[in-house]
């Protein structure tokens, strides 16, 4: 039975609690004005293993969460982030969703529209808008001409049957997004698999109607691990290490020609995950728009849609699954691709996103 709380106290809970989701429950649990009331799992094993840690009830389905809680996160495979999200939004439920916000741009605006009717707060999980070096970045900073990415990753032992641009390259397409306020005009992208059958090195070219560019690279078979975010502008070169926290910029110093000024910033170790948890619950309580929404989380699926439609222009569209079939056998991650990628050459190309496309999102 899910106990009773203090109106004043948002109840909490989190539907999805396999590796990254007992992360979330964990914050709901420790931060001031909620209460974790419940979790959801399918997985019996996950399930009763958060309960106990948590000294709440769980629960197999996420429809038993209705009228019970204020506030959710939705940590699911991604084939099934459409369904809960959904089933919780109609019954005027908060909901914060992991990333990729759902598999179709069509069911990303369908939350849209369901949180506006309803009423309620949606926001998705792009967790590094709230790293300390990106919220650190000063203002006058954020007019890019030129974007450079890398994300670098050894090799993980889960969450290998996704696409690395839906596993780590959105990342920094939503930071893209969220620096070059333009529509795209053009992608360029060519990719291969490396050690599975889905893309494992993704670079991609991203043109935008302003004439900016980002230029993003994402791997999961490198040695060391890299997130770093570099920035063009007239007078400025910023460095982003994503992964230390910390800025280094350089811009034009005053006095004699050519001379450089370079800063340096260092960000404190904060808990991201927290933060971004934090922000959801202050956007309930005041009524504001979250820091990611759902248009931002839908910006950041189409374009990463559109980019392996580029690599792989042959690849399968993905069929959503039903909330059963959504079942998570990898350790309560990310299972998204239903229709596994084979591995053949594959060859650069580049798209106009004015075109038509042959698959739907």
């Amino acid at each position: 039975m899910i106990a009773e709380t203090d109106q004043s106290t948002l109840r909490a809970a989190v539907v999805g609690v396999g590796y990254y989701g007992s992360f979330h429950a964990e914050k709901y649990a420790t931060l001031p004005g909620c209460e974790l009331v419940a979790v959801a799992d399918h997985n019996e094993m996950h399930g009763e293993r958060a309960a106990v840690e948590y000294e709440v009830p769980w629960l197999r389905d996420h429809r038993e969460l209705i009228g019970k809680v204020d506030v959710a996160s939705v940590v699911v495979p991604a084939n099934a982030h459409y369904q809960v999200a959904k089933d919780l939004i109609e019954a005027g439920i908060h909901v914060l969703v992991e990333k990729p916000i759902t598999e179709s741009v069509g069911q990303a605006q369908e939350l849209i529209d369901l949180a506006a009717a309803n009423g309620v707060t949606l926001q998705v999980g792009h967790l590094e808008r709230f790293n300390p070096a990106f919220q650190a970045l000063p203002d006058n900073l954020r007019t890019p001409d030129y974007v450079e990415s890398h994300r670098l990753t050894p090799f993980p032992k889960r969450n290998v049957d996704v696409s690395v641009v839906l596993d780590l390259m959105i990342h920094d397409i939503d930071l893209v997004h969220a620096l070059i306020p333009s529509p795209v005009r053009q992608i360029e992208a060519k990719g291969v698999s490396v050690f599975s059958d889905a893309l494992d090195l993704v670079n991609a070219v991203i043109h935008f109607e302003n004439g900016a560019v980002a230029n993003l690279t994402a791997s999961r078979a490198s040695t060391q691990p890299q997130r770093t975010l570099h920035l063009f502008q007239h007078n400025a070169y910023t460095v982003l290490d994503l992964h230390a926290k910390d800025l280094l910029i350089q811009h034009r110093a005053s006095g004699e020609k050519g001379d450089i000024a370079v800063e340096e910033i260092r960000c404190d170790n904060q808990d991201i995950l927290r933060s971004e948890v934090e922000a959801f619950l202050t956007a309930v309580r005041s009524g504001q728009m979250p820091m990611v929404t759902g248009q931002d989380g839908k910006a950041a699926l189409a374009t990463a849609h559109h980019i392996m439609e580029v690599v792989r222009p042959d690849r399968a569209p993905m069929e959503p699954l039903s909330i059963d079939q959504a079942v998570d056998t990898h350790e309560g991650h990310v299972t998204h691709d239903t229709h596994p990628e084979t591995r053949e050459p594959v060859f650069s190309r580049s798209s106009l996103v004015g075109k038509k496309s042959k698959k739907e999102s």
